[in-house]
C-alpha cells in the first residue's frame, strides 16, 4: 500500500516504516525466539533446571549427594528458585528481542487503539510462580 507523502502526517508514515521494517524482521526474531533457553543452577549447585521458551521444564538435574540428607523442602525450594530464575532469562531475552524489533510506540498505539489491553504486556510478563502465589495467598 502506497500513499502520497503529502497526504499522510510525517508521523504516521513513520510509525508505517517502522511497522514494514518489524514485519520484515518477524521471521528471523520468532526463530532467534524458538532457540530461545534458560538454564538456572540452585544456589548450593544441587539442582540444575533448563526451561524453553515459554518457561516449561525441558530439562532438570538434581545431584545425587541431596539424596544423602533427604529433605523434601529443601529440594522443593531449590527447583522453584532455580526454575523461576530460568524463567526470568528466557523473558529478559524475549524482551530484548521485543525491544530490538518493536517501537514503544506500537505498544502506545495499542492502548490507544484497545484501552480495554492496556497493561496486558505486563501481566503476561509476571511468571506462572508469581501469579500462582498470590492466588495461594488469597485462599
Amino acid at each position: 500500500m502506497n500513499f502520497s507523502s503529502d497526504r499522510v502526517d510525517p508521523v504516521f508514515e513513520e510509525m508505517l516504516d517502522e511497522l514494514r521494517q518489524a514485519t520484515a524482521n518477524l521471521p528471523a526474531a520468532q526463530e532467534r525466539m524458538l532457540g530461545m533457553t534458560g538454564v538456572a543452577w540452585s544456589p548450593d549447585r544441587t539442582v540444575k533446571v533448563v526451561v524453553g521458551l515459554r518457561g516449561q521444564l525441558v530439562d532438570l538435574e538434581i545431584d545425587p549427594r541431596v539424596f544423602r540428607k533427604p529433605d523434601a523442602a529443601a529440594l522443593q525450594a531449590a527447583i522453584l528458585e532455580a526454575s523461576a530464575e530460568a524463567v526470568a532469562q528466557v523473558q529478559a531475552q524475549i524482551k530484548e528481542v521485543m525491544a530490538e524489533n518493536f517501537s514503544p510506540v506500537f505498544t502506545e498505539l495499542q492502548n490507544q487503539v484497545q484501552p480495554e489491553r492496556a497493561g496486558a504486556m505486563d501481566y503476561l510478563q509476571r511468571t506462572d510462580a508469581e501469579i500462582y502465589a498470590e492466588r495461594k495467598a488469597e485462599q
